[in-house]
């Protein structure tokens, strides 16, 4: 091989950025949520306190601003570049309250039901029915509902919302929330057969439904088969199930020792909830250690506040009893050892059993599919695991005209991603009902818009602020442990809200770089406060990352590369740690950068995601 055509091999090509995902993947946020929503921009918009406005960009993404802004599983907190930042300045680096200030934008708006979209005009023709009034189901509703779709959810309960009615406690999500945001969905002339449980995926194809959408959920909770567990049953209940009864009123006290097996989020909702319902001891005991805990840090952080321990490295063995009543629990302490792959694997240490007194114990030990409603000759192929054999882009299982979301496709995950699924799903059944292939994905809706106002002025905020992050208000804990449906967290006033939404790094504005207008003044580099910018001969990533000016050492995120200047260098920018401050755009003397806003937004159901129409257009 000649040497010209190896150099050439090994250095790295110019960053191609009309490529969506490459900006995209710069907003580390958006990028990190499962419905991409525009965090950046609806920060800017709670900062110039147009929450209604704000609100209504959460709404085409997340479909649930005030739901999510309460109980979200935050993917896009830990992506935060704020986070990357403040390692310098902070022992405990904190992100942008991107999920709380979601729920300014939900508190603080105004009457927004004359912006949502209204019920179609004219019917199309097809129906779709909606297995579930969970979020999958209803974010399928709200995509298809106003194209001319009728929609039909069908659900068990009284009331809409799945598993955010009967699973999150009233103190963490109000009931009003939870009737205001599904109401803007059923509002889109969708029908609600509240009440009607399916029992068979027969009968509801026999209806004539053109395409149906499973968003049941996981609705079956894991038990434990130990021994006790048949003669003490009536002190012991699987999580879900009794969060379910405390929702609808069924359950309203607790006994005073009270036992929660698990370490994931529904295990702190069950220990938070019998706090309230007269639980004095109450103690979550989980058999992984307190780091691998399945629970959000802020969920196990809410529920020691509220004095209740976690016990971790104990496995369960049995629930002991007297005369049919239950009275304790014995469990093996163990330790976790790691082999050479760094495979974990819980062994005991040889020290005696524990046995803990307890009235009551709660199982969250995780959840299952259960599907006996469908029949197995339909053709709806399912898994090893129980779960439906689907594409999990299109979500189409193997009877074309059906399709999962949410909990009931891949297994349980959280809401954020059942909203995800719901509007993949609404994709998939809008093009497979205009005879187009569902496995053909539509691009995103992409715009890129230059933030220059004047030669050195912008058109947003740039300066970085050096606050760290504010804490949400909490009602005092004596107060808000007396009834199960006084709202703990009080959310930020406008004051803060504005002050948290100033720590936003505009991720989403990009420093674009032209190096036909290049003159490698090095002023760029000179002015760069991260020392992220690096003018230098092309080599391999992998001999250039460890050589900028500052070494680039997250590989997750690629590096920008702009070729083209005199010389034959190339320009090379570390993403992950760019601040989005502009300085490089404003000290260069010849307009080589620009601050450009780069808003990208999902392609929903509809004219949009049909390539036929897209070509004739």
């Amino acid at each position: 091989m000649a040497p010209a055509l190896q150099a050439q091999e090994t250095s790295l090509q110019a960053t191609d950025i009309r490529n969506p995902d490459y900006f995209h993947q710069v907003v580390d946020c958006q990028w990190a949520c499962p419905a991409h929503t525009p965090v950046p921009e609806y920060i800017r918009l709670i900062a110039a306190r147009r929450y209604s406005d704000a609100y209504m960009v959460n709404w085409q993404s997340n479909v649930f601003p005030g739901i999510l802004g309460r109980t979200c599983d935050r993917p896009c907190e830990p992506a935060c570049r704020r986070g990357r930042v403040e390692q310098r300045q902070a022992e405990h680096p904190e992100p942008v309250a991107i999920c709380r200030l979601k729920r300014v934008a939900a508190d603080l708006k105004d009457d927004v039901r004359e912006r949502m979209p209204k019920p179609a005009a004219l019917r199309n023709g097809k129906r779709i029915a909606c297995i579930g009034a969970g979020p999958a189901s209803l974010t399928v509703a709200r995509d298809l509902a106003p194209l001319g779709y009728s929609v039909t959810v069908f659900d068990q309960d009284a009331r809409a919302g799945g598993m955010i009615r009967t699973q999150i406690p009233r103190f963490r999500l109000p009931e009003e929330v939870i009737d205001e945001e599904t109401g803007y969905v059923l509002d889109l002339g969708v029908e609600f057969r509240a009440g009607v449980r399916i029992d068979s995926m027969r009968a509801v194809l026999a209806e004539g439904f053109d395409a149906v959408f499973v968003g049941c959920g996981a609705p079956r909770g894991r038990d434990l088969d130990l021994p006790g567990r048949q003669e003490a049953a009536k002190q012991i209940h699987v999580g879900i199930e009794w969060l379910a009864s405390v929702s609808f009123g069924h359950v309203d006290k607790v006994g005073k020792r009270v036992i929660v097996l698990g370490g994931g989020n529904t295990a702190m909702d069950c220990c938070r909830t019998a706090r309230r319902l007269g639980g004095e001891d109450v103690k979550v005991i989980v058999r992984s250690g307190f780091d691998e805990m399945k629970a959000s840090p802020w969920e196990k952080e809410d529920a020691m506040h509220e004095g209740i321990p976690i016990l971790n490295f104990r496995v369960p063995k049995a629930f002991l009893h007297e005369n049919g009543r239950l009275t304790g629990m014995s469990f093996e302490k163990v330790e976790a050892i790691y082999d050479e792959r760094g495979r974990r694997k819980l062994v005991p240490t040889g020290e005696p059993d524990e046995i803990f007194e307890c009235d009551e114990v709660l199982i969250a030990v995780g959840q299952e599919n259960a599907f006996p409603w469908i029949e197995r000759d339909l053709g709806i192929e399912f898994n090893e695991w129980g779960l439906p054999a689907l594409d999990e882009k299109s979500l189409q299982s193997t009877l074309p005209q059906v399709f999962f979301g949410g909990d009931a496709a891949l297994g349980p995950k959280n809401i954020i991603w059942a909203v995800a699924h719901g509007h993949e799903a609404a994709v998939s059944i809008d093009k497979l009902l205009n005879g187009e292939p569902v496995d053909e994905r539509p691009a995103p809706a992409v715009t890129m818009i230059s933030q220059k106002m004047g030669i050195h002025e912008w058109s947003y905020d740039n300066e970085v602020a050096r606050d760290m992050r504010y804490k949400v208000p909490w009602r005092d804990v004596n107060q808000s442990l007396r009834s199960i449906k006084v709202e703990v967290e009080l959310g930020f006033d406008a004051a803060t809200a504005f002050k948290e939404a100033q720590r936003c790094l505009n991720c989403d504005v990009q420093t674009v770089f032209s190096a036909a207008q290049c003159i490698e003044c090095d002023a760029c580099v000179d002015i760069c406060p991260t020392d992220c910018i690096t003018f230098t001969a092309n080599e391999s990533e992998e001999a250039l990352r460890p050589h900028l000016r500052a070494p680039a050492l997250n590989t997750t995120q690629p590096l920008y590369v702009a070729a083209g200047l005199k010389t034959g260098r190339v320009m090379v920018k570390d993403e992950d740690v760019c601040l989005h401050c502009g300085m490089c755009a404003e000290r260069c003397p010849t307009g080589a950068w620009d601050m450009q806003k780069f808003l990208l937004q999902q392609t929903h159901a509809g004219a949009g995601c049909r390539s036929a129409q897209r070509k004739a257009a």
